[in-house]
């Protein structure tokens, strides 16, 4: 398999001489075949500013920089596909942090490109290329000039034709998950916000948060729009905003005067969950899906990256067991990073966290962040490193009740035959 860069101009090529390697956090590694899979479609590939390839020259076995004005190659999956590996580079100038994304190992084999990566979820419902853009055009139109007053609406209109958001194109299309974004606020500090980052981070937030408060009739709008059919999602808590839960009055009164038309769909909400008594007000309201962001089940490493305010990951646990009791379905979306969340004490303790909340689905989401700015904020590995494929099996047969997936499901997924409609 032969080592994949680009030149200045961001042209790609394959080495003929250089076998790719990977990363797994600092640890620089080979690539083995039963890690790879062909690039999935909608995967981007993209040019590492501010690093330099590496690989193994096949003549001598050593490991060697590809020389001249060359950078690393990175992989950006869609949804429904795990990373097990970090690109091979190493940074030319190391006070550069790489933008907010989450870069995966690529390779050339004989056939094309592939990925260091697994499938995890049915990848259809996030491919952007099944997002017409002339027909969300059209809707993004029509619904505008149907609510002129909502403010949600010409939000989301930015976020869609703008950030390409596909949450937000759902809203517009009217189907599976849409999104209606309601807090400017957040209760959290987390180190790699997409919304909101302080000058001194280093790092641009690829998305503006919202700036105003909305009003219950602008959400109840957008809710009642989208929940018509048995399979819609409507969800609070969008990469947009700060943290939904922080609004939980008019959450609350936008989904008591939606139950009261329709009963149609599901409302979920996307949480930290550690205000737990405005998430016991939401979930008493009506709310039927809750996916609790995460990083770790740990608390030093949870602190680290989220920089909780006023909250504890043991609020965020309360706030899971209080909905699991309630019949709310819930799941976590953990953010994962190979070479981290497959230490071995990563893994010991989110088991014992998912055995403790009753969680129905683990959600993997590739962490998007500058790998060296991360490992740096986090405590050292205490453990062996175990893998990101050991991992995933390690979860599977320890947790056989609870699902690895990547994004939200209405309840019949939990009872149908996932493994027939997991094609690539």
């Amino acid at each position: 398999m032969n080592l994949v860069y680009s030149d200045s101009q961001g042209n790609v090529f394959d080495h003929p001489d250089f076998l790719a390697l990977g990363r797994n956090a600092e640890m620089i590694t080979e690539i083995l075949d039963d890690e790879l899979i062909p690039l999935p479609e909608g995967s981007t590939l993209v040019s590492l500013p501010f690093t330099r390839p590496v690989g193994i020259d096949a003549a001598t076995g050593d490991m060697k920089l590809v020389e001249g004005d060359y950078h690393a190659v990175g992989a950006l999956l869609p949804q429904g596909f795990t990373r097990l590996l970090l690109p091979g580079y190493v940074k030319s100038d190391k006070t550069k942090a790489l933008p907010l994304f989450g870069y995966t190992a690529v390779v050339w084999k004989e056939d094309g490109f592939y990925v260091a990566a697994r499938l995890t979820d049915n990848p259809y419902y996030w491919n952007p290329v099944h997002c017409d853009p002339t027909e969300l055009e059209v809707e993004v139109k029509r619904l505008v000039a149907k609510y002129p007053e909502n403010r949600l609406y010409a939000h989301l209109s930015n976020c869609a034709l703008g950030y390409e958001c596909l949450t937000a194109s759902n809203t517009f299309l009217q189907r599976w998950e849409g999104a209606v974004p309601v807090s400017y606020s957040c209760n959290a500090g987390c180190f790699g916000c997409i919304s909101e980052q302080p000058d001194e981070s280093g790092f641009v937030a690829p998305q503006t948060r919202m700036n105003f408060k909305p009003k219950v009739e602008e959400i109840t709008q957008i809710m009642l729009e989208h929940l018509r059919t048995p399979e819609s999602i409507i969800s609070f808590g969008q990469g947009c905003e700060g943290e939904p839960s922080t609004q939980a009055v008019i959450i609350i009164e936008a989904i008591k005067q939606v139950r009261e038309q329709t009963k149609m769909g599901y409302i979920n909400i996307n949480t930290n969950a550690g205000l737990t008594d405005h998430i016991r007000g939401i979930v008493d309201a009506g709310l039927d899906l809750m996916r609790v962001s995460t990083i770790s089940a740990l608390d030093d490493h949870y602190n680290a990256y989220y920089k909780p305010r006023a909250y504890t990951l043991k609020n965020v646990e309360k706030s899971l067991r209080y909905a699991t009791d309630k019949g709310v379905i819930t799941s976590i979306n953990y953010l994962v990073f190979p070479g981290v969340t497959d230490r071995e004490e990563e893994i010991e303790a989110m088991i014992e966290f998912v055995r403790r909340t009753g969680l129905k689905l683990i959600q993997l989401r590739n962490l998007n962040i500058d790998p060296e700015s991360y490992l740096g904020i986090i405590p050292k590995a205490r453990g062996e490193l175990l893998g990101m494929k050991q991992m995933i099996e390690i979860f599977q047969e320890e947790l056989p009740d609870v699902i690895l997936g990547s994004y939200s499901h209405t309840p019949k997924f939990y009872t149908s035959d996932r493994t027939a409609s997991m094609v690539l």
